[in-house]
Formats: structure tokens, C-alpha cells, sequence
């Protein structure tokens, strides 16, 4: 059940961060999304009554025991360490922009 519910969140989802609020690491992808603008979807697994079941069921799926769990674009893209290595590497913005998630430059 918390294996449907988490493909089913990825899957209409553009950009999900599986969270918990009292993690630093979580922040800072949470705070990095939210400076580049981009819409995204946070689930706090802490808050969540079946959280625990959804981070078993995430660590089954994509083989991540630890949050943040991060998709763009119904692909998993990882923890804090991917996303920032993404990002100082020029490759998230693409990815974000691809999923549609930025605000149109004009």
C-alpha cells in the first residue's frame, strides 16, 4: 500500500522531496528548490501517520533508506549530496526546467 501511494505521489508529482522536517539535509534541498523557484511537492515522513511505511517502501524501490528522497520528473534523483552535486555541476536547473517546475523567464 505505501509502495502504491508513494509510485502513485512520483507519478503526478513533477518534483517530490520525501522530507522529514527535522532534518538539516532536507532543508537545505527544500530551501535550494524554493530559491530557484521551483514548484515541488514535499511529503514530511515524520508527520505522515503511514510515513514510516512510505521510507520502507521508498528504501525498497529505489534502494535510499535516508530523506531527502528526491523525483523530478518520476525519476529518483537521490539524497542531498545528488542534488547538490547536481546542481554545482549546471545539470538540476535542466532537470527542473524539463519537468516544468521554474517560473517562465521572460
Amino acid at each position: 500500500m505505501a509502495l502504491a501511494k508513494a509510485k502513485e505521489i512520483v507519478s503526478t508529482e513533477p518534483v517530490v522531496v520525501f522530507s522529514k522536517t527535522y532534518c538539516s539535509f532536507c532543508t537545505t534541498v527544500k530551501d535550494l528548490l524554493s530559491k530557484l523557484g521551483a514548484k515541488h511537492k514535499v511529503i514530511e515522513l515524520n508527520v505522515e501517520s503511514d510515513g514510516a511505511e512510505i521510507q520502507a517502501a521508498l528504501a525498497e524501490w529505489t534502494g535510499q533508506r535516508t530523506v531527502p528522497n528526491v523525483f523530478i520528473s518520476g525519476k529518483h534523483i537521490g539524497g542531498c549530496d545528488n542534488v547538490m552535486e547536481k546542481h554545482n555541476a549546471g545539470e538540476l536547473l535542466p532537470l527542473l526546467t524539463e519537468a516544468g517546475v521554474l517560473p517562465s523567464r521572460t
